[in-house]
């Protein structure tokens, strides 16, 4: 494993809800892609934990060339396609939060199982397989059965996240695929985007996540797009009153019900982030301050009266720095949902079907 010169920001005291804080940036010495220190105009990683048998330097010697693969095939995607980034960031999410981070999203309907992709958050909504099959194939090319696809997933959410302007981080790998997905769990454990604020702390809970973790990865919403059908509740009947939900700024609440009428049009898009909807930013904080956070699980970050997201919302709005850095460790701490490792699972050679 590389050797590390760890620069170590001084510990201090912040909104009493994270006081005592140390932030450490871990600068690996000859990484490139290859372990992420050289991505993104020269950003260094964020962290340097190990998770559940999780290295950074996991492929370091069976394929190191692997995320200079990853970021190949992503630069190629994303100038084609700038939504592709946030697509891929929220596949990563989509899969950890249902069984672990073990790429049962990816898997498509078997003899024994009903895929992942046909759960209601998930169905007409999910995109970017195509580019994970196409990673898949180059590292299959070049390094035969022995990238898994959760690790894929894992890579391509952070060098989405890079290459749209956001941070880096340190990111263990070691992940190993499952055999199976459940249906039943996704439908279940991904938060719905009307969801209270109490409602969404408990669904991460659930995986091991608090609210720092929770207002952090929130922040990924400061790139892509949302259907009208995820928030039309708030321009028409918010509270079951056919009234529109009072926290949106009047302004935006207008613009949003051009795009998206009454009747109809439910597969219209909206930037989750109006002002910078293709640069990972701290842009969507700033929005929710003013009233202009998209969905309801934005928006209640700060409308739904818990103080410690409430205050990091304020905080993130103010330091993008103190915002990237919390984000990262989020990434990390969620890439650690109960991995599959050592002999647990497999490597698939396709990321649609378990290896026969």
């Amino acid at each position: 494993m590389a050797s590390f010169n760890l620069l170590c920001y001084a510990t201090f005291t912040y909104l009493a809800l994270l006081s005592s804080s140390t932030f450490c940036f871990a600068y690996p010495f000859g990484w490139d892609h290859g372990g992420g220190g050289g991505v993104g105009g020269g950003r260094r990683p964020i962290g340097g934990e190990t998770y559940s048998g999780l290295l950074p330097g996991f492929y370091g010697h069976s394929c190191p060339q692997a995320n200079d693969i990853v970021m190949s095939v992503l630069e190629r995607a994303i100038s084609k396609d700038p939504r592709i980034a946030a697509s891929l960031l929220r596949l990563h999410f989509h899969d950890c939060f249902v069984q672990g981070c073990d790429a049962s999203v990816l898997l498509d309907d078997s003899e024994t199982f009903v895929s992942e992709k046909k759960s209601v958050p998930n169905k007409n909504s999910l995109r970017g397989f195509e580019v994970i099959d196409e990673i898949k194939s180059e590292l299959e090319e070049a390094c035969p059965e022995t990238i898994s696809c959760a690790d894929i997933l894992a890579l391509a959410a952070r060098g989405s996240t890079v290459l749209s302007g956001g941070p880096n981080w340190e990111l263990p790998l070691g992940r190993r695929d499952s055999r199976k997905a459940s249906l039943n769990g996704s439908n279940k454990n991904i938060p719905p985007p009307n969801s209270t604020v109490q409602n969404l702390l408990t669904f991460f809970q659930r995986q091991g996540l608090n609210e720092v973790d929770l207002v952090s990865l929130s922040g990924a919403h400061t790139i892509g797009m949302a259907r009208c059908t995820t928030f039309k509740q708030r321009l028409y009947n918010q509270n079951g009153n056919n009234q529109p939900d009072s926290t949106l700024e009047r302004s935006y609440y207008h613009d949003l019900k051009s795009v998206c009428p009454k009747t109809g049009g439910d597969s219209n898009i909206s930037p989750l982030d109006l002002a910078s909807p293709a640069t990972f930013d701290n842009t969507y904080f700033k929005l929710i301050l003013s009233g202009k956070g998209l969905l309801t699980s934005d928006q209640v970050l700060l409308a739904g009266n818990l103080g410690k997201t409430m205050q990091l919302v304020k905080a993130f709005a103010d330091d993008r720095a103190l915002f990237f850095g919390h984000f990262g460790r989020s990434m990390v701490k969620m890439g650690n949902i109960s991995p599959l490792t050592g002999y647990n699972g497999e490597v698939r050679k396709n990321c649609r079907k378990v290896n026969l």
